[in-house]
């Protein structure tokens, strides 16, 4: 089977548009690929942190991967600090990336912008990036578009690798979901749907109780049109609906827009929310089973175990190939 890496920073909420942009297609993946999915807590220190609350959002979002359904009889799943060839295989690539080329990062650029100072971190985490993906020969990163850039970079410098000291490292490829990969905000459809977003009717979030899903849903943008179907770009609003139903309830979104001719917007909404809250109540359920039981603990274990197994041999390979240390067998 081809190999899926993945991770996700442990930065508090995580929201509809996370769960659907890139965790619901996880569950999907991980009976036809051999996953890993990380929480890169290393990635998360480039911006200041509070140290209990970072602790809380590891096993949090553990917790959530879990109850969305990653089974770790299929995916390991494991916390990046907890498997030290990261950072170290990370400074090997730090090494051999440019300066420009990580200046040139949009990410960077924006978390910059406007700052007096930002650590070096926030602009040499890409080679750290990459070092968590190819220290498992991964071949398919899932990413949304957002992430397209930092996948080309590891890309080059894995190239640029086995140029230089051998064929050590599989070079991986995007694979950017076409349905779903954006969702967009409730309170302003042109733009993603994002927990940073100061109005916080403007996402969801995988704990939100239904009452509060309903009235996030009820007050989500549409137009003055009052007819539901998929115009992505004269109706933003109303396909970002339509994009969230159809992908939640699996139903084309062409059915949808039949069931609902001549039907008014209050009805869609309504729907809509009950939609989600129809696929939130499970997984809340289990993610407070899995934070308050050892389970989630002895699964992060085994986890920890299986990974660093794994990177340790790629990392002994890297570091032969380049002069470190004594020579290994």
């Amino acid at each position: 089977m081809k190999t899926i890496f993945s991770g996700i920073q442990p930065s508090g909420v995580i929201t509809l548009g996370n769960y659907i942009g890139a965790m619901k297609q996880f569950v999907e993946l991980q009976d036809d690929y051999n996953c890993y999915f990380c929480i890169v807590d290393q990635h998360a220190i480039t911006v200041p942190q509070d140290r209990l609350a970072l602790r809380k959002n590891i096993r949090s979002l553990a917790a959530f991967y879990l109850a969305v359904g990653i089974d770790p009889n299929k995916s390991t799943l494991f916390i990046q600090s907890e498997v030290p060839a990261h950072a170290q295989a990370g400074w090997i690539l730090q090494c051999i990336a440019y300066i420009g080329e990580l200046e040139r990062m949009t990410q960077f650029k924006d978390k910059s912008a406007g700052k007096e100072a930002v650590s070096a971190g926030l602009l040499t985490y890409p080679p750290l990036m990459a070092a968590d993906i190819l220290l498992y020969s991964t071949d398919i990163v899932p990413v949304g578009e957002d992430q397209k850039q930092h996948i080309e970079l590891t890309r080059d410098l894995a190239e640029r690798f086995n140029k230089r000291y051998g064929e050590i490292f599989t070079i991986p490829e995007a694979r950017i979901p076409k349905i779903g990969a954006r969702i967009m905000s409730l309170t302003d459809p042109t733009k993603k749907m994002s927990k940073s977003d100061p109005n916080q009717k403007s996402y969801i979030t995988l704990l939100d109780d239904a009452k509060t899903i309903e009235k996030k849903v009820k007050s989500a943008v549409t137009d003055s049109e009052g007819i539901i179907r998929y115009d992505k770009e004269n109706k933003p609003g109303v396909s970002n609906l339509l994009t969230i139903y159809s992908i939640l309830a699996n139903e084309p979104i062409e059915q949808l827009e039949e069931r609902y001719a001549g039907k008014g917007y209050g009805e869609f909404k309504a729907d809509v929310a009950q939609v989600i809250i129809d696929a939130l109540t499970p997984i809340q359920q289990k993610y407070y089973e899995l934070m308050e039981s050892s389970e989630l603990d002895d699964i992060l274990d085994e986890g920890a175990e299986k990974a660093n197994r794994v990177a340790s041999k790629m990392l002994n390979k890297m570091e032969n190939a380049i002069g470190l240390g004594r020579k290994r067998r």
